[in-house]
């Protein structure tokens, strides 16, 4: 038809994933989309956005991201390329690589943390 302006399906402007409270998933993680999880994960999480890890959450592996909140509990390591914002109720156990690293008081971070304007690897 003419004038009708077709979309690109396989852009992501806008679209988020979200994992609810109350699941629980054995297995590895790889979205291009920002991310929120209010579940558990036991596995690595790969996002090439921006993952929120809610207050109740728990993710036993590692994270890989380009930004990251984090307010639950991590037990393995976390490589942001950009921001890493720790929030009151966050919990890390394991090291850190980001680029820029915001720490609220009471956040818990138990390992080694690297600054660095290199990008993480993915």
């Amino acid at each position: 038809m003419m004038g009708t302006k077709h979309k690109d399906e396989n852009t992501n402007v806008g679209l988020h994933n979200t994992l609810a409270a109350g699941t629980h998933v054995k297995g590895d993680i790889t979205t291009e989309a920002d991310f929120r999880l209010d579940g558990q994960v036991e596995g690595n999480i790969q996002c090439n956005g921006k993952i929120v890890i809610g207050p109740k959450s728990t993710v036993t592996g590692n994270i890989t991201a380009t930004n990251a909140e984090i307010l639950g509990e991590v037990k393995g390591n976390v490589q942001i390329s950009g921001k890493l914002t720790l929030k009151a109720t966050a919990i890390i156990q394991g090291d850190v690589i980001t680029q820029t690293l915001e720490i609220e008081p009471n956040a818990r971070f138990n390992g080694i943390c690297k600054m660095t304007n290199e990008p993480a690897a993915h």
